[in-house]
């Protein structure tokens, strides 16, 4: 059997997604914030589907899940805010050392960067996060959220099954 050797071109590999798709998960998720805040007042809420989702405007003065949301302590903003712009420069790093066949990758990848920009943006510019969706059944609710935190739950689920090998098709013969 003949060896065939591949060689890479000599121009680099196209990133589009990595550049194109955090940018539509920003401004989508900076819009719908917008629009939130615009037309519901702090802690106002509209039915979206009786029962299970609402709007509800809410601000999130802590992390994910509203951990640290009751705490405050001096610089906590800036904290935070340092603390996710280092994680946000260390998802940037290791997404550009991808192989340009690791498309899952880089899309999870470019999905949680555009849904941590988003979030950061509100919190050196306000000083919180904007969270809405309000999802619930009876008495329980399940943390708001909004859509740059949409995009990092996708981005992270695409990354466990990328990790895991879904969609990845190994030839079997030698």
């Amino acid at each position: 059997m003949d060896d065939v050797v591949y060689e890479e071109s000599a121009r680099p590999a196209r990133r589009r997604v990595e550049i194109w798709l955090p940018i539509l998960i920003v401004a989508f998720d900076q819009a719908t914030k917008a629009l939130v805040r615009a037309s519901l007042p702090l802690n106002g809420s509209v039915p979206i589907v009786r029962g299970i989702m609402d709007f509800t405007h809410v601000q999130n003065t802590g992390t994910a899940f509203g951990f640290l949301n009751l705490v405050d302590f001096p610089y906590k903003t800036a904290l935070i805010a340092v603390m996710a712009t280092t994680a946000l420069i260390a998802v940037g790093f290791y997404s550009a050392s991808l192989a340009r066949q690791q498309l899952t990758a880089r899309v999870g990848l470019a999905l949680i960067i555009g849904g941590a920009a988003g979030n950061l943006l509100d919190r050196v510019f306000t000083g919180s996060v904007v969270d809405f969706v309000d999802v619930y059944w009876e008495s329980y609710h399940f943390w708001a959220f909004n859509v740059a935190d949409s995009a990092i739950t996708i981005g992270v689920s695409l990354m466990i099954l990328d990790m895991l090998g879904v969609g990845t098709h190994v030839s079997k013969t030698a």
